[in-house]
C-alpha cells in the first residue's frame, strides 16, 4: 500500500494538470473566436461527458465541448432525476445570504407569530408585486422584510420615498398595493431607498418582485401561495 501511494499522488497530479490544460484551451479558443463574449469567470465539468460549463457575468451559463468549438445556451436537464441542472446551478450562484441583507433599510410586515423569515424587493408601481402581495396575505406566521426598490420609473422613486417616510410604513405600503390608496406626500431622510438600489445592483437583482428566503434562495417574479409555503418550509432552520 505504501508503494502505491506515490503513484496515486502522481496520477492525481497528472489529472489536475490535464484539467488545467483543458480549461486553458477552452478559454483561449472561445476568447479568440468570440471576442464579444464577456470575460469567462469559470470553466467546470458537467455530468454530461465531454460537455463543460462556461460561467460569465457571475451567473450566466453557457455550455461548450472540450475544444470550445461549439457554444450552447439553454438548460441542461437530468432526465433520470427530472431536475433542471442549469436552474439549480443559477439558484446557487445567485443565492444571497440572509444575514448579508441590510435589514435596517427595510420595513417589516408581520403576520401571526412572525417566526418564518423572508425578504422581498418591491417597486410600488410593479403590477406583479401587487399580485404577490395578495398571495402573501394568505401566508401566516411570517415576517416579510420589505425593501423598496424603485427601478421602473421616476414616480416609483417618489412613491418609495413617501412610503419610507410615512409614520406607518407597512400600513401605507399595504394601502397602496392592495387598495390603490396613494401614499401621502412625505419627506424625511430616505437614503435607505438609495442604498437598496445600490445593493440590488451589486446583487444583480434585475426585476421586481424578487423574493429571498432564509436559506439564501432567490426567487424572481410573482409566485403563488403554494410555492411561497414550499420555499418557507425548505428554508426552515
Amino acid at each position: 500500500m505504501k508503494l502505491l501511494k506515490p503513484f496515486l499522488i502522481a496520477a492525481l497530479a497528472l489529472v489536475s494538470v490535464a484539467a488545467l490544460a483543458q480549461e486553458a484551451t477552452i478559454r483561449k479558443n472561445l476568447a479568440e473566436r468570440l471576442p464579444n463574449l464577456p470575460a469567462i469567470d469559470e470553466v467546470n465539468k458537467t455530468p454530461m461527458p465531454g460537455v463543460y460549463e462556461v460561467l460569465v457575468n457571475k451567473s450566466d451559463i453557457f455550455y461548450t465541448d472540450a475544444e470550445g468549438n461549439y457554444l450552447i445556451q439553454g438548460s441542461m436537464i437530468d432526465t433520470k432525476a427530472r431536475v433542471d441542472l442549469t436552474e439549480k446551478r443559477v439558484e446557487k450562484l445567485t443565492a444571497i445570504a440572509f444575514k448579508d441583507l441590510p435589514l435596517k433599510d427595510s420595513f417589516t410586515i408581520v403576520r401571526g407569530n412572525g417566526r418564518r423569515k423572508m425578504a422581498m424587493f418591491t417597486d410600488p408601481n410593479c403590477g406583479y408585486c401587487k399580485r404577490i402581495e395578495r398571495e402573501l396575505m394568505k401566508v401566516d406566521n411570517v415576517t416579510v422584510h420589505m425593501f423598496l426598490y424603485p427601478i421602473l420609473s421616476e414616480d416609483s422613486a417618489d412613491k418609495s420615498r413617501n412610503i419610507w417616510c410615512a409614520k406607518d410604513k407597512a400600513k401605507t405600503y399595504a394601502n397602496w398595493m392592495q387598495r390603490e390608496i396613494a401614499p401621502p406626500e412625505a419627506k424625511c431622510d430616505a437614503a435607505a431607498v438609495a442604498r437598496n438600489f445600490e445593493f440590488g445592483k451589486k446583487a444583480r437583482i434585475t426585476g421586481t418582485p424578487t423574493l429571498i428566503f432564509a436559506n439564501g434562495t432567490r426567487v424572481p417574479g410573482a409566485i403563488g401561495v403554494e410555492q411561497i409555503e414550499k420555499q418557507l418550509a425548505e428554508a426552515k432552520p
